[in-house]
């Protein structure tokens, strides 16, 4: 072997050996702030954190509040639809072998502990690069019960698309929180290439984001709301439980959805008390009417299915009213202003009105924390829906679900 073919060989050889070194090697903390220095920011997010908020008239601030923490503010009182988000964002590919993720041995982690100031709400993690396009995929949100606790959230994500060159980002964000002050802290917040093998659960209670809605008959529970009825803000004393409207074979009883009238429903659960909720469930409504615009902007005109936090617990429909249900609290503790999901409610009379219910949901709702659900307007829209009372084949408001084993509490 002359010189010059030694040297090659080497050189060949050397590649091969760092390659595996790189493999074999522990893939951890390549990205990581503590936040126990001065907060570095870019505006594009390369260098340092930016931050920046869309859909609303939300405004927000990212800072260092020292002894190792960092918090997200974000001010909302002057926003109006709902449906604002707030996020941070970071290049956290720079120590990165994103070679590694040819391979499916290996995948993308995020993580972050943090703590909320209003609970329950989710926040979510996500994983973009520059050649994204679609910014629903590589995104989970989390369900954070509690506003006292710090909470580990982490999300692996399988297939991410990224190769030596590329520029990954790391984000965290708040959608939809509601009309008041806020803020999440953070403690540390990580992206590292992981062995899948090896990686372990992720952590913190997972909510899929948009999940395909399954088949009511795939349920083997199916329970009917034991009490509807509509409140309405305008008219904060009236019982509007014969609420009504003429169709083709009598007269229907109905829930109304508008401006300023709300449906509620509440279920008898007790029967179910210390059952564990197994994946996310569906609430099912039959539609009556829609009436909206089709020119306005997005989200605009759909309904959103939220909890019932707070208030009497056991109202009854034959006399509830808005003043009566909320007992003098804040609404916005009787009805969780971050909404459980947006739906646009179909056009055509008797079609269902099919919302998935996460799974966090469904457990506060048989642990007795959360009191029912409630069904509130996005923009201008007026909505109806047949009630319990109403004769026909059409289905009254009823919880699909799948329960488990006993529960040993609320998850963590």
């Amino acid at each position: 072997m002359t010189v010059p073919q030694v040297v090659q060989a080497l050189r060949k050889n050397t590649v091969i050996l760092l390659f595996s070194l790189a493999v074999a090697a522990p893939v951890s903390a390549q990205f990581l702030d503590t936040f126990d220095d001065k907060l570095s920011l870019d505006a594009g997010g390369v260098k340092g954190w930016t931050f920046f908020t869309g859909d609303g008239a939300a405004v927000m601030d990212f800072r260092n509040t020292g002894g190792g923490h960092a918090a997200i503010s974000v001010d909302a009182t002057k926003d109006t639809r709902g449906i604002w988000w707030a996020l941070i964002r970071r290049r956290v590919s720079a120590n990165m072998n994103l070679r590694l993720l040819g391979s499916p041995a290996y995948a993308l982690r995020i993580e972050s502990r943090i703590r909320v100031s209003h609970a329950p709400r989710r926040v979510n993690l996500h994983l973009n690069s520059q050649r994204t396009t679609d910014f629903h995929s590589h995104l989970v949100e989390f369900d954070i019960p509690d506003t006292l606790r710090w909470h580990t959230i982490s999300m692996t994500t399988r297939g991410f698309d990224a190769v030596p060159g590329d520029t990954v980002y790391g984000q965290l964000a708040l959608m939809d929180w509601g009309p008041e002050k806020y803020h999440v802290e953070l403690k540390h917040f990580r992206v590292d290439i992981v062995k899948v093998d090896s990686a372990g659960p992720d952590k913190g209670t997972l909510v899929p984001y948009h999940p395909p809605i399954p088949n009511p008959l795939s349920f083997p529970l199916h329970l009917p709301a034991i009490q509807d009825c509509v409140v309405d803000t305008q008219y904060p004393l009236m019982n509007f439980n014969d609420w009504s409207a003429q169709d083709g074979s009598g007269r229907s009883t109905l829930l109304a959805v508008s401006g300023t009238q709300y449906t509620i429903m509440r279920w008898d659960l007790g029967v179910f008390a210390g059952k564990r909720a197994e994946g996310s469930g569906l609430l099912e409504l039959t539609a009556f009417s829609v009436e909206r615009s089709l020119d306005h902007a997005k989200d605009f005109g759909m309904v959103r299915v939220t909890e019932i936090l707070g208030g009497d617990p056991q109202w009854d429909q034959n006399d509830v009213t808005y003043a009566s249900l909320c007992q003098g609290r804040n609404p916005h503790e009787v009805f969780n202003s971050q909404m459980i999901i947006d739906i646009a409610v179909p056009g055509e009379r008797g079609a269902p009105m099919l919302a998935t219910i996460s799974q966090p949901v469904v457990q506060r709702l048989l642990d007795g924390r959360t009191l029912g659900l409630a069904i509130q307007p996005l923009g201008a829209v007026f909505v109806s829906f047949y009630a319990l009372e109403s004769p026909g084949p059409h289905r009254s408001p009823t919880l699909h679900v799948h329960l488990g084993p006993s529960s040993t509490g609320p998850p963590h």
